[in-house]
């Protein structure tokens, strides 16, 4: 493949943007090589500014459910631009996706559109320590829930990625009030409460990992989690950016039949617009101003072309959820269990964990729990398998700690395809 016109545009980045980029993982520091330059995409494709076509695994980071430029998102955002970009007031069309969303998650009786992820999870440990008046929160090792301060504490996904512990320019003060635990191990938790007591205002967790790659919880964990919660008088914050909608058409929570006092959501929700939202119990979020004394604002929340692109990718997959997510399951589990098992033909050390659409092939012969199980991976040999596997023109996430995406626009033959490809990579 020719990337002369990348290389050139990645020289000229990097004297406007550190490390030549606006998100650090985009670097490809984790992989090596040069980051291709996107110029457009079309449903299980992208295309770069060399003209070179890549099958794409990662769908933006998750909310490409439906492919890229789905033409019913499409229509949907450029009837709401010609309306207006931004108004700063209050449009039907919050109430209308605001409705759906509730439709999909009856733990959320209220809720917020902000404009992050990052904005979301912030916004809901806020809304926590008041409501509990208690300083303390809980996360999990590997779990990320966006770049706010006091959730940079061993955060996986790009922290992970570049071997950062948490982040500088984080004052002790904040970081000691998070407390990070290894996932999926119940007794962390139990002996967190034991020795805090009264002092933690929530837990919040990665239902399903997918900043550390994928790992899946073990069985009555999250039940687990919420019991001991609710026993201690801590909110629980299930923070479904990545899961929400993907896993299921009611994310993890309708999946693993969690109740949590607040979710956050993002992604998805926006149809690939930058959008979040943070909801739950009407008792916690009724003390958000102006009905209560949390602040929180934003100018953009419930932006109208955010709010139009949601209502175009929900409606569509509350209308078409049987097709949708049957679809979604036999052709992840194909790739994945394909990719797999020509691994095991080479004789290469790999594990693979999946749930629904989005999965991780770590490369690690061992069972990949939490997060100390996934930094055991040999990152150098995913580095040259994803390497080898862009040079094919296949586009896995660029670090072994960050989990895979497959949408509904991904044929047959891009599956075959990609199993071809790996067979040869592996083999390289």
């Amino acid at each position: 493949m020719n990337h002369d016109r990348s290389l050139a545009l990645q020289a000229r980045a990097e004297q406007c943007f550190p490390g030549g980029v606006n998100s650090p993982v985009r670097a490809f520091r984790a992989v090596g090589g040069a980051p291709p330059f996107v110029e457009h995409a079309e449903g299980a494709y992208l295309f770069d500014a060399d003209g070179n076509r890549y099958i794409d695994y990662f769908g933006s980071w998750g909310p490409m459910i439906l492919g890229h430029a789905f033409p019913p998102v499409v229509e949907a955002i450029e009837r709401a631009a010609r309306k207006s970009a931004s108004f700063g007031a209050s449009t039907a069309s919050e109430g209308d996706l605001a409705e759906r969303i509730a439709a999909c998650y009856p733990a959320i009786e209220r809720m917020r559109f902000v404009s992050s992820g990052t904005e979301a999870t912030m916004s809901a440990i806020r809304l926590a320590r008041a409501a509990t008046g208690r300083k303390m929160v809980v996360k999990f090792e590997g779990c990320y829930h966006g770049h706010a301060d006091g959730l940079l504490v061993k955060a996986g996904s790009g922290v992970a990625t570049f071997g950062i512990p948490g982040s500088a320019g984080v004052p002790e003060e904040i970081a000691h009030l998070t407390l990070a635990l290894p996932y999926n191990e119940l007794a962390a938790v139990e002996a967190a409460f034991a020795a805090y007591p009264d002092a933690i205002a929530a837990v919040i967790l990665e239902p399903v990992v997918g900043n550390a790659g994928c790992i899946t919880p073990e069985e009555g964990y999250l039940a687990g989690v919420r019991k001991l919660t609710a026993q201690h008088g801590a909110l629980l914050i299930v923070d479904e950016v990545m899961t929400g909608f993907r896993v299921a058409l009611g994310g993890a929570c309708a999946l693993y039949s969690l109740d949590p006092d607040l979710v956050t959501l993002g992604k998805i929700v926006g149809g690939g617009l930058p959008v979040g939202v943070f909801g739950g119990k009407r008792r916690f979020m009724d003390q958000l101003a102006p009905l209560g004394p949390v602040y929180q604002a934003g100018t953009l929340s419930g932006n109208p072309l955010a709010m139009a692109a949601g209502l175009a990718t929900v409606g569509y997959l509350q209308e078409h959820a049987a097709e949708v997510y049957a679809r979604l399951e036999a052709a992840s589990g194909a790739v994945a269990e394909g990719v797999a098992r020509e691994a095991a033909g080479a004789k290469i050390p790999l594990t693979t964990n999946r749930v629904g659409a989005m999965w991780t092939w770590f490369f690690t012969g061992g069972p990949v729990t939490n997060y100390e199980d996934a930094a055991r991976s040999d990152t150098a040999a995913f580095g040259r398998f994803h390497r080898a596997m862009l040079d094919q023109g296949v586009w896995l996430p660029p670090s072994q700690f960050e989990a895979a995406f497959l949408s509904t626009a991904h044929t047959d033959a891009d599956i075959a395809a990609t199993i071809a490809a790996a067979r040869r990579a592996l083999l390289a």
